[in-house]
């Protein structure tokens, strides 16, 4: 028994758009058209390379029009939300800060945090510093100029 090329195109389709249910992004879907595209072209009758060919192309051109249009309708999150929240923040020193010996501990608000810094220079104790950044669970932080 002979298994059709334009079937597996097919099947291939489906689990592409079984897929997308299962994940996020809308990204597996235009792969199910590309290979439903491939899968007219079989049953059309052309050769495996340009169905191949089909599917890339359809595909492609259907992932990069639609990751324009993502980038289009998304709303980009606003400053001061998730670890951004935390950039420009005032801290306080708490244990020296030496990235070559891995050390460091910042006061910010009511929350202690692991903390390098941006520089490389050494921060001593009780002396005040600025987030950079968020960095997985630790800040980067830079020192700030104190008043004499």
């Amino acid at each position: 028994m002979e298994i059709k090329t334009w079937i597996i195109w097919m099947i291939f389709a489906a689990l592409m758009v079984i897929g997308e249910i299962f994940t996020a992004g809308f990204f597996l879907f235009w792969f199910g058209v590309g290979a439903f595209a491939a899968a007219l072209a079989a049953i059309l009758g052309m050769s495996p390379v340009w169905q191949l060919a089909i599917f890339v192309v359809v595909s492609g051109i259907l992932v990069a029009a639609s990751r324009k249009f993502a980038k289009k309708v998304s709303i980009e999150q606003p400053p001061g939300i998730g670890a951004d929240r935390l950039k420009g923040k005032i801290g306080v020193v708490l244990e020296e800060i030496n990235n070559l010996n891995n050390t460091g501990r910042v006061r910010l608000e009511k929350e202690e945090w692991r903390a390098e810094s941006s520089s490389n220079v050494t921060i001593r104790a009780n002396r005040k510093v600025m987030v950079v950044k968020l960095e997985g669970t630790h800040l980067v932080v830079e020192p700030i100029e104190e008043e004499e």
